[in-house]
């Protein structure tokens, strides 16, 4: 009997030992545990976990912002992967403004994954603002927030468009954007999300609005990526928008190995079309924002692309 159960004990730990071994533990560093950005990290750990049949287990990891995450690319071992917008590893290459005097050989060692939903400008105007362009947004109340990236970047358009002091500046936070709109205590409001964005879904849906385009002349001022937010996609906006985009990707190290970025490269993308039909910000995403990519991909994830036949730009090979 005691040799039955020792060789059980022994069996069992042998079990455990081999789970444990097959087992690929990541480490995700995302966002603020109140971003959107957070809440996609949570969702790709759980389709990791259901997609590889939990051989894949993700732990997410609150973040202070992307510089953080970039940061830490060159201290962390393993299976480290972190978002970023690709803009920020090239500054850390180049030791260009906030890695200027802080550069570290270890960020050349940083390879992209996969792209996830970029932040997306939106201006949002009531339906009944008579407001179609931006010269119309001349004498009109506009909430940009404080403090965010579409905060800065609403302030910076309006300047470069000609429209600063032509507008009045809202000093309300922008989680209060959706009532003021209805109350109409204001034209509009700028928000940067994942498109399609919950608030702007929620003024589209209650209100009825109007989402100004960017021509192409605006967007070569703004020094940012053109994105075309495709018509229905919010309530009562048939056609679509042109407006601006920062993209951002998820990257790791070359501490990765080649067959742990090629699993989680694979159950992301076989997972992203299950993961938009809960989460609408996913169906945004798809193999041509490769070409945002600063650097090169992961040769663990090209190898899934040259599989799926998803075109990588040469640059990032």
């Amino acid at each position: 009997m005691k040799t039955f159960s020792y060789v059980s004990a022994v069996v069992l730990a042998a079990a455990i030992s081999t789970a444990a071994a097959a087992e690929t533990r990541v480490t995700y560093k995302s966002a603020k545990t109140t971003s959107s950005y957070y809440q996609m990290a949570v969702q790709i750990a759980e389709a990791m976990k259901k997609g590889s049949n939990g051989d894949i287990i993700v732990t997410v990891e609150e973040s202070q912002g992307s510089v953080q995450n970039v940061k830490e690319a060159a201290k962390r071992k393993g299976n480290y992967v972190f978002t970023t917008p690709p803009v920020l590893v090239k500054l850390a290459q180049k030791g260009l403004a906030m890695f200027k005097g802080k550069t570290d050989p270890k960020y050349a060692e940083i390879r992209a994954l996969f792209p996830i939903p970029s932040l997306t400008m939106h201006f949002v105007l009531h339906k009944d603002s008579g407001v179609t362009d931006f010269a119309s947004l001349d004498g009109k109340t506009i909430l940009i927030g404080k403090g965010s990236f579409g905060a800065r970047e609403g302030a910076k358009y309006l300047k470069l468009f000609g429209l600063e002091g032509k507008v009045k500046l809202a000093n309300v936070e922008l989680n209060a954007a959706v009532n003021a709109l209805k109350n109409k205590q204001i034209d509009g409001f700028v928000t940067a999300g994942s498109y399609p964005a919950p608030n702007v879904i929620e003024a589209a849906a209650s209100t009825g609005v109007t989402l100004l385009s960017l021509n192409d002349e605006q967007i070569k001022k703004t020094k940012r990526t053109k994105l075309v937010i495709p018509g229905g996609t919010y309530a009562g906006v048939a056609g679509a928008t042109t407006t601006t985009s920062l993209p951002v990707v998820a990257h790791t190290t070359t501490a990765m190995d080649n067959e742990t970025a090629y699993a989680v490269t694979k159950t992301y993308w076989a997972q992203k079309k299950l993961m938009g039909a809960d989460n609408a910000w996913w169906n945004g995403v798809s193999g041509k924002l490769l070409v945002n990519v600063y650097g090169k991909i992961h040769p663990g994830a090209l190898k899934y692309y040259d599989e799926t036949g998803i075109k990588v730009p040469t640059s990032a090979r």
